[in-house]
């Protein structure tokens, strides 16, 4: 038997089995049922289709983790509109970019952001503009409460799971954003797999730490939903608020970077909040690979338990887990070592580590290749860029995605990272992984966060740099030597593994999820060079 897999079924799901369950808690202080929740969704497309938005049409979404972000997504896509979530971190012109690449037809923006889409209003042909707060808003933009205000019925109109139904995009680290496009299969069957290994139950509170723009906040807008747990909702990311949170909402899941990790753990060393409600905490990472001193501190420490989870907005974006405890000892500190590796492929999921010859490297631990990956929530391609979908999934291994990250294969078939393609440290001739440095940075007592990148050398090539953030916070007294620091990680790592140069910086580059925008410090080092690389 063939049933077509919709984005909608979803929401219908949760209307249909928890209608007076509390579906969402509002910044704004309302709480909405999932009737309610439901009904205003409901209005929201019938007002899109009482403006000519159709079913193909893109509806851009700009929007901290508000209930609106989630009515508006919702609502665009029980019509067959295409939901186009928007970085709310992105300047004026990206904008620009974005919604003319897209050819979006509609955009709700929160009333903080919208000044944003205002500036660059008459550069696109975007049609329809609705805030939460029109007041705080220069120009003529719709109410969002008010378009709410009608009595239509949703006219859904038919819809097959291998239609676009969300457009996502890149962070344009290398050039343009590139839109990624996921069908309702896509989506579908990345929830399903979400829900799996998240462990997602209808008596969860979900804490939206992680931006709903990204990747549809990891598929968690629908995953959420349709098992009938609980939204709560925030407009960003605060160490007090989250503890506050997490205590009087009973949260039981939530997803943090690890550099949001560092945030509570210092927050919570000078206050000392309670870490938990009613509920045991869980609470997923990705990014990058969280230090093992993150691990032991949110585990030992809070009492909560740690999913390290890996992929890329073309992925879904979850395809890995470290969440295999057949291959750790409950309550062990070997547990550590295994749940900072990006772990094992999901369900369906099929990772290789592959060579330049697209030959898988052996499971040994050592050998460095890249990550591609095959399944069903692999994106359908980038919007209106074929060349550029070809090259992604044809460069070592036809038809599997290259995600550009660089990593290594356990006896049991576990990937660990090692370093992005482009930033592995290549020194004299040997190969150095900065994530390994990172790792061991961040075990001194007086470095709050670190990035290593290649900075040029005349005699190597390329050395290692770290980019320190130091505890005291103060670049200008970070109450530790650089020469310190290079003698600490001689005494944990081989010589040649050695950081050359330390830099004390007051906070380093990152993206809206907390990911650490290595290129733009390489861009900094190296813009005297010439090149991006070093002969090493």
């Amino acid at each position: 038997m063939h049933k077509p897999l919709l984005v909608t079924e979803f929401l219908d799901r949760a209307r249909n089995h928890y209608a007076d369950e509390e579906a969402v808690v509002a910044t704004t202080g309302e709480r909405y049922s999932y009737a309610e929740f439901a009904d205003r969704v409901d209005r929201f497309s019938v007002a899109l289709q009482e403006r000519g938005v159709g079913k193909g049409d893109r509806v851009a979404v700009l929007d901290p983790n508000t209930h609106y972000h989630l009515e508006a997504a919702h609502g665009a896509m029980q019509i067959g509109a295409i939901h186009t979530p928007l970085n709310y971190r992105l300047t004026p012109d990206d904008y620009a970019y974005i919604l003319e690449d897209a050819g979006v037809t509609a955009i709700y923006a929160d009333y903080e952001y919208a000044g944003k889409v205002e500036a660059i209003r008459e550069q696109v042909s975007t049609e329809l503009f609705v805030t939460n707060d029109p007041d705080a808003v220069d120009g003529e933009w719709d109410d969002f409460e008010a378009w709410l205000d009608t009595d239509g019925a949703v006219d859904r109109p038919e819809m097959s799971e291998d239609e676009i139904i969300t457009i996502n995009y890149t962070s344009g680290t290398t050039g343009d954003p590139k839109g990624v496009m996921r069908t309702h299969r896509c989506e579908t069957l990345h929830a399903y797999l979400t829900s799996v290994h998240q462990e997602i139950r209808d008596d969860d509170v979900y804490l939206w730490t992680l931006p709903m723009f990204h990747v549809n906040g990891w598929g968690h807008i629908f995953a959420v939903t349709g098992l009938g747990a609980k939204h709560v909702c925030t407009r960003g990311v605060d160490a007090g608020e989250i503890f506050d949170a997490i205590a009087t909402e009973d949260v039981s899941y939530f997803c943090a970077a690890p550099t949001v990790l560092k945030q509570l753990i210092s927050y919570h060393d000078e206050h000392e909040p309670a870490t938990a409600g009613a509920n045991d905490v869980r609470v997923a990472t990705a990014g990058s690979a969280p230090p093992e001193a993150t691990i032991r501190a949110v585990e030992d420490e809070f009492g909560w338990y740690l999913k390290h989870v890996y992929g890329a907005t073309e992925t879904g974006p979850l395809v890995t887990t470290s969440d295999a405890r057949r291959h750790f000892e409950e309550g062990s500190s070997d547990r550590f070592a295994v749940k900072k590796k990006q772990g094992l492929g999901f369900l369906g999921t099929e990772v290789r580590v592959v060579d330049e010859d697209g030959a898988d490297v052996p499971r040994d631990g050592e050998t460095i290749g890249e990550v591609v990956v095959r399944g069903n929530q692999v994106m359908e391609g980038y919007w209106e860029k074929p060349e550029a979908t070809e090259e992604a999934f044809t460069d070592r291994a036809e038809g599997y995605y290259h995600l550009g990250d660089l990593a290594t294969v356990d006896e049991n078939g576990m990937i660990s990272i090692q370093d992005r393609k482009k930033d592995i440290i290549i020194s004299g001739g040997e190969n150095i992984s900065s994530i390994e440095l990172e790792d061991t940075l961040f075990e001194h007592p007086e470095v709050a966060d670190v990035a290593v990148i290649p900075a040029p050398s005349e005699e190597w090539g390329e050395t290692p740099k770290a980019f320190v953030v130091p505890e005291s916070g103060d670049a200008d007294a970070p109450g530790v030597d650089a020469e310190d620091l290079v003698a600490f990680t001689r005494e944990h790592l081989a010589s040649y593994k050695t950081v050359r140069r330390v830099e004390f910086v007051e906070t380093l580059p990152t993206t809206a999820t907390g990911k650490v925008q290595k290129f733009e410090l390489r861009e900094r080092e190296w813009e005297d060079e010439g090149r991006m690389i070093g002969e090493g």
